[in-house]
């Protein structure tokens, strides 16, 4: 059972009710990510991530940790793209003081000085982390390619040099301008009493007033070119890719079937040809990233210097076979079964149900049950699957990007000539 209470500011407050469940997972969502940051202040949405949980006027970093633990709670927060939540999953019994805890954080920072120096050392040495990993960093420049001069292409975490510049003004500047009741979601999961929870919040987000339009999202446009970034690695990471469907568009459930049978499990294309097969990579897959007014399609993979070319040819003639509808129908079935059997799976998990309030109600403004979206996926037609291929990789549309002992002059051209 759902339900939904929109407060008189506009704070939405949503919950499902699981009664088998002895567990509750709350979330506190706001609509502001880092493709709603400029360049200069890059980074600025995650590091109030990191700061919400240092200390507020009636709790110190120390005594939020502990309380938190206390109560046996499973605390996180993330920031990406498009959203900011704070959550945590909890027995249904200690839901009320989960509840003070992450209200308090969230309403009553203090976001002290001293500690927003000390956390920047964290961000900074995070930033380091992302660029000392290289399966994630070819990723970020990847994104900076494709969504070229757009916020879409910058990196959720920042650049040493922004997090550097960012003071406590800009901060709380930045919550002022877009931590508003219109942007807030507070989302539950799993045994909780949606009439209780709201009686336990109204009196503390009622009281954050409405502020002026917050700034209007830009749409971006994608960038077809090739970047090679040497380093001097042991493997060539490589990115692939062109437009996907955005989340709005009827096209996402064929994307996610194209997907899954390019490179999303272990008995896709790729996986087979490039791993099983020929023994080339150890990491090979396809990712959608669908955001709500632009989409990427792309593959991943490492290999030796050698197999560069050899792995771009084989990614460009399977997925010429699917352009040309070379999908067999038992192939379409197995694939859209591996779909709905993790849509149910994950439907078990009060964490899944939470994020998926959430981000339903930011991209459609409603719920939207399992059923309705296994529904669409069982109808998806082999036609579909093969017009999301022919569109998301053309030669105006694809971008790709190498990191490792790897020079753009080594690169053959006619491994990335797509129809």
């Amino acid at each position: 059972m759902h339900k939904k209470t929109v407060l008189p500011n506009g704070v939405r407050i949503l919950t499902e009710r699981l009664d088998h469940f002895r567990s509750v997972s709350f979330g506190i969502w706001i609509g502001v990510g880092s493709r709603d940051e400029t360049v200069e202040e890059n980074g600025i949405s995650h590091f109030v991530e990191h700061m919400i949980f240092k200390g507020t006027r009636s709790r110190n970093s120390h005594q939020i940790a502990i309380e938190l633990d206390a109560i046996g709670g499973l605390s996180n927060a993330f920031t990406s793209s498009e959203y900011t939540c704070f959550h945590s999953r909890v027995l249904d019994k200690h839901m009320a003081t989960l509840v003070d805890i992450l209200s308090d954080i969230f309403l009553r920072s203090t976001f002290d000085p001293t500690e927003l120096d000390r956390e920047r050392q964290v961000i900074l040495q995070e930033i380091s982390m992302l660029e000392d990993t290289p399966d994630e960093h070819i990723h970020v420049l990847f994104s900076n390619l494709h969504w070229m001069n757009h916020p879409l292409g910058m990196s959720v975490l920042g650049t040493p040099d922004s997090v550097s510049s960012i003071g406590r003004e800009d901060i709380l500047s930045h919550m002022r301008k877009f931590y508003t009741p219109e942007q807030i979601l507070l989302v539950a999961a799993g045994n909780v009493d949606h009439q209780i929870l709201v009686d336990q919040l109204r009196p503390l987000f009622e009281q954050i007033q409405p502020s002026d339009k917050v700034p209007a999202r830009t749409s971006p446009n994608y960038h077809a070119g090739t970047s090679c970034f040497h380093k001097d690695l042991e493997q060539v990471h490589v990115c692939l890719g062109g437009l996907g469907p955005t989340l709005s568009s009827q096209q996402r459930f064929a994307g996610a079937v194209l997907n899954i049978i390019l490179g999303g499990n272990m008995s896709s294309r790729l996986f087979q040809e490039i791993r099983e097969k020929r023994g080339i990579a150890y990491s090979i897959f396809s990712f959608l990233a669908s955001y709500i007014d632009a989409g990427l399609l792309g593959v991943y993979l490492a290999t030796e210097p050698k197999n560069v070319n050899r792995s771009l040819e084989i990614i460009r003639k399977e997925i010429g076979r699917i352009q040309k509808g070379d999908i067999s129908e038992s192939e379409l079935a197995a694939t859209k079964e591996h779909i709905i059997g993790g849509i149910l799976l994950g439907s078990e998990s009060t964490d899944s149900k939470m994020m998926r309030l959430a981000k339903n109600e930011y991209v459609y403004g409603r719920y939207i049950s399992h059923d309705e979206v296994i529904s669409v996926i069982e109808k998806v037609r082999l036609e579909e699957v093969v017009d999301v291929a022919r569109e998301s990789f053309r030669n105006d549309r694809v971008s790709l990007v190498t990191l490792g002992p790897f020079q753009r002059e080594e690169l053959d051209e006619s491994t990335i000539l797509y129809s």
